[in-house]
């Protein structure tokens, strides 16, 4: 509806009259906004922090729980060429290359224990004991050193169906740097008339470590 006013205004008042032009056009000036204190500032800037902090931690954490599990550890070895398989304890885990010549599979538990497992000769039965303790004074010379060696154990062995012979030395070292070691060889027959040798050492020599090595041994199909 049409007052008769024009635009912009001829007459505010008296208010107005102090006011600058532009302010009589546009109305009063706002005034400018007011400055956080140095405080507030360094407060938010902190706060700002915190939450970016938090936010690549969790990123991070996420990334790490969302990422690919380690890979299992090996439970059992399959050594095509002795053609036998063998299980491994926990904390037990497959290598890659056996450290003495010949072994085509070996398992190690850290730095602790080693076993080692080769394709063998053609051996008799009743041939079996003779060449077993050529081949344990051999590994004993080759591998433990000792400056006193006791056999521990020395028998006929059958496991899962496979006859054999198995010797066992405990080694003891005069410095005092080197702890006592465990050996064992055994030796395995075959149903091709054929061998199986089944090396076994631990050091230091301790009852943890043989109860993993007789598990292993058993457990050799």
């Amino acid at each position: 509806m049409d007052d008769g006013r024009v635009w912009p205004p001829t007459d505010r008042g008296e208010p107005d009259q102090d006011l600058p032009p532009s302010a009589r056009w546009y109305g009063t000036p706002t005034a400018p906004p007011r400055r956080l204190p140095r405080w507030a500032v360094t407060l938010l800037i902190a706060v700002l922090a915190l939450l970016t902090a938090g936010a690549v931690v969790t990123v991070v954490v996420l990334a790490v729980l969302g990422g690919p599990d380690e890979p299992p550890e090996t439970v059992s070895v399959s050594d095509g060429l002795a053609g036998v398989t063998y299980p491994l304890p926990p904390g037990w885990r497959q290598g890659v290359l056996a450290p003495v010549t010949g072994f085509t599979s070996v398992a190690t538990k850290q730095d602790l224990a080693i076993v080692m497992i080769r394709p063998g000769e053609q051996v008799e039965p009743a041939a079996l004991r003779p060449a077993l303790l050529e081949l344990t004074e051999l590994y004993s010379r080759l591998l433990l050193h000792g400056d006193k060696v006791d056999v521990v154990e020395d028998k006929a062995i059958t496991t899962n169906g496979r006859s054999g012979h198995t010797r066992a030395l405990h080694a003891e070292y005069r410095d005092v740097v080197n702890q006592p070691a465990f050996l064992r060889v055994t030796l395995l027959s075959t149903a091709s008339g054929g061998t199986v040798v089944v090396l076994v050492v631990a050091h230091p020599d301790d009852p943890r470590s043989r109860a993993d090595l007789d598990l292993i041994m058993a457990g050799v199909r």
